[in-house]
């Protein structure tokens, strides 16, 4: 892209040399890409091809903070119950819910459904190929609008993940953390960006970064960037990226009721709209959250029964620990609250993964399936 000369620790970045990076990572990626569900091969868009745009929004929505081997039998699942976008937008909220349970951080599954309704009823079940307007959509920031623009149409956007980010903190040997020096990156991004194939420069950036500049124990020697690296120049390419000093997670508290009929059903119950783990299934817990601890002990209990310990469970969550004592009890009828049920098939529900492992503590193997089980 013809855009000003970058200058980086005494080494100019120009279209010449932008240019060299780019058709390197090009050649690399023509031969070593990985096969994904959501991905059209390097050999069709060369060949005039284009990747689903919905299928790239689906797979790169799953994958925020999520690994690619996660990501692949969810995106299977989804695509197989919902294969277009206009499909999705006609489904009920709850089902996707129930998809993408443990797949976490699920207000993104909530901004799915809100996304894919708004494609329909504002663009006629077309995704919009400029990046402003994607942008404008539920659900979608500037990592997911660029990465839809140049993957899904082409476009020579600048597409910028944790991938590409240790990859050029390498190349151009940052002493910033990554997370500060944000912007040196995206310039660097965009000026070595080609316009001719741009979606598959980004996804050779992403793929360099997974399989070859790994956080840890690099191959260099693998690396078709290596004779552009100022880091490995200097051999401290393990220096790199610079790392931030993370506050310690702080550690939260509660108490989890497993409460089971007589046939075996679970008390289960419907978590606010609007939170963490927001419109989840969940077993009565008390009420802790990311900044206070809830009650524990058996009197902490949202009814009276005959309350056994039934051990602990830790989950961590993003920002906090969360410590939850765990109690079981087998009941009869009850009058439910509104937003309650006796659920006969936990594995069918929408419950996040605090919450499985909660249940699988009160009653082992109820949370998985028979095949699993018997592995």
């Amino acid at each position: 892209m013809a855009l000003e000369e970058l200058a980086i620790n005494g080494r100019a970045i120009n279209g010449q040399n932008g240019g060299e990076i780019a058709a390197a990572l090009l050649f690399w990626y023509d031969r070593h890409h990985r096969d994904l569900p959501w991905r059209t091969p390097p050999a069709a868009v060369r060949a005039g091809g284009r990747s689903e745009p919905y299928h790239v929004w689906l797979s790169e929505i799953m994958l925020q903070q999520t690994t690619v081997e996660a990501v692949k039998p969810y995106f299977r699942k989804f695509t197989a119950l919902w294969p277009t976008v206009g499909a999705l937008a006609d489904a009920d909220p709850d089902d996707i819910m129930k998809a993408w349970a443990g797949l976490g951080y699920y207000s993104r599954a909530r901004n799915l459904v809100k996304c894919a309704r708004e494609i329909v009823s504002k663009h006629g079940g077309i995704f919009p190929r400029d990046e402003a307007e994607l942008k404008a959509l539920p659900g979608i920031g500037d990592y997911t609008a660029a990465a839809v623009a140049a993957i899904a149409f082409d476009r020579p956007a600048t597409v910028v993940d944790g991938n590409v980010e240790r990859v050029v903190s390498r190349l151009a040997a940052l002493e910033r953390p990554a997370r500060e020096a944000k912007p040196e990156i995206r310039r660097f991004v965009r000026q070595i960006t080609p316009l001719d194939r741009p979606g598959d420069f980004a996804q050779g950036m992403m793929d360099l970064g997974a399989t070859i500049c790994t956080p840890r124990n690099p191959t260099c020697f693998l690396c078709p960037l290596s004779g552009n690296c100022i880091a490995l120049e200097r051999g401290e390419v393990d220096r790199f990226p610079s790392k931030s000093i993370k506050p310690e997670r702080p550690r939260r508290q509660g108490s989890a009721f497993v409460a089971i009929r007589g046939d075996g059903a679970i008390l289960l119950r419907k978590r606010p709209e609007k939170g963490l783990l927001g419109g989840m299934s969940e077993v009565p817990t008390t009420a802790w959250t990311a900044r206070i601890d809830g009650e524990t002990g058996a009197g902490a209990a949202p009814f009276a029964a005959d309350w056994q310990p039934a051990g602990s469970i830790r989950h961590v969550f993003t920002h906090f620990e969360l410590d939850l004592s765990v109690y079981r009890a087998e009941v009869g009828q009850l009058a439910l609250p509104e937003g309650w049920w006796w659920s006969p098939s936990v594995q069918r529900e929408a419950l996040p993964t605090v919450m499985k492992k909660a249940i699988e503590a009160a009653v082992p193997g109820i949370t998985k399936s028979a095949g699993e089980q018997t592995k």
